[in-house]
């Protein structure tokens, strides 16, 4: 059977309502989803949504509120699971390469952590369940949000990229003619899960209709 669980990390970047919207999708699509989060990300998912997240006590709503009970996938799939591992646990099934994903994604990711993963510093549960899946040659997505981009960030980039990461800045397009904001970070959404092999519906994609000059 194929291995299809995904791993998901929030960090401390601005762009907290890309993570919590990604997790959203994932789960509808009937993944199980391995979910991580900083406790920087925490403060920003408070300072941007309004949402408070416990890391000792986790619970899906602080997440998705309402939503939460609808997370599963279409009706008649199989409904998807949520694994939370603690940031702190090297514990955890993720911290090793024996343990199989179909992919890992940072999102969003801060320029911290960003850095500890060129280095690998892996001082954390997110660091190093990014390095295993460098090192195990997986597919590891990082969305960083962050403008300008100095010399030091583009070099901790350029290292990840060159490791075998892929660096999908969370950059909104115009040629689809997003109506808001959720349009926008749909687009976002939607780019990661084409990396992850997600099938979705975010988005018209270019030469689709919609889809104008």
């Amino acid at each position: 059977m194929a291995v299809t669980d995904l791993v998901l990390a929030m960090t401390g970047a601005s762009g907290a309502p890309y993570g919590v919207r990604l997790l959203e999708v994932l789960l509808r699509a009937g993944r199980t989803v391995h979910l991580t989060i900083s406790p920087a990300a925490v403060e920003v998912m408070e300072l941007e949504l309004g949402q408070t997240v416990n890391l000792d006590r986790f619970d899906l709503a602080d997440l998705l509120g309402d939503r939460a009970a609808d997370a599963g996938p279409p009706a008649g799939e199989q409904f998807a699971e949520l694994v939370y591992h603690h940031y702190r646990d090297f514990r955890s099934g993720i911290a090793s390469g024996s343990f199989l994903t179909a992919g890992m994604v940072v999102c969003p990711c801060s320029s911290g952590t960003a850095a500890a993963i060129a280095h690998g510093l892996s001082e954390n549960l997110i660091h190093r369940a990014a390095d295993v899946h460098l090192k195990e040659r997986r597919k590891l997505v990082l969305v960083p949000r962050e403008t300008p981009l100095g010399l030091v960030q583009l070099r901790n980039l350029t290292a990840c990229a060159e490791a075998g990461a892929v660096v999908l800045p969370a950059s909104p397009a115009f040629y689809t003619r997003p109506k808001s904001i959720s349009h926008m970070i749909d687009f976002v959404v939607g780019r990661v899960c084409d990396q992850l092999g997600v099938e979705h519906e975010l988005f018209d994609r270019w030469g689709e209709e919609g889809a104008r000059d």
